[in-house]
């Protein structure tokens, strides 16, 4: 057809994935390729197909007597989820995982003296919101989804299986109610070059 475009290169191969999370308020890395701003942390290692970000619009539509198809489609709301299956289990993606929380050290006499330590999940309205980050690399293009709040907001659950590790399910909603953008993608991929 004329005016088609074919060009491979155009497709995109997660080869490497990252997920970082900051503080609500922590500066925003500003391209897709600069080291990470102070105040971000790596949840560290993830399963292999769990990574997902789902953007979904909802839609409204009036009807009419005179025609079968809508008159018009108007848009009411835009939704959108962060998901990824944590490997790694320490204290901070705990919290990430289930919303906030609190951490306390437990001191065991023993013999021998040791430290345990005591997690307990944020009570109703207790539930904390952070920034996101989502990092793909495929060869020399990189491209970040930068998400300056979101929340946790399904439930955790965790299988615990003697033949495979057990994952924590990490299911950010993002949150949006000002101006600024709720989400953006950040990339050095040159196709995203708009000029004619």
């Amino acid at each position: 057809m004329a005016g088609e475009i074919t060009n491979a290169t155009h497709i995109v191969v997660p080869a490497r994935t990252r997920v970082w999370l900051a503080p609500v308020g922590t500066a925003a890395p500003a391209d897709a390729t600069v080291a990470m701003p102070a105040g971000w942390y790596s949840v560290g290692l993830t399963t292999e197909d769990s990574l997902k970000f789902n953007e979904e619009p909802q839609f409204e539509q009036v009807k009419s007597a005179q025609t079968d198809f809508p008159s018009r489609t108007f848009q009411t709301s835009d939704s959108a989820t962060l998901e990824v299956d944590l490997q790694q289990w320490n204290a901070k993606n705990f919290k990430a995982v289930f919303g906030g929380g609190t951490i306390t050290e437990i001191n065991v006499a023993g013999p021998p003296a040791t430290t345990h330590y005591k997690f307990a999940p944020p009570r109703i309205g207790g539930r904390s919101e952070v920034a996101a980050c989502i990092e793909v690399i495929d060869g020399a293009k990189a491209y970040r989804y930068v998400i300056p709040r979101s929340m946790q907001m399904e439930g955790v659950q965790t299988d615990l299986q003697k033949a495979k590790e057990a994952v924590l399910p990490l299911r950010l909603a993002v949150q949006g109610g000002d101006d600024a953008d709720a989400w953006y993608l950040l990339t050095n991929d040159s196709s995203f070059d708009d000029a004619p």
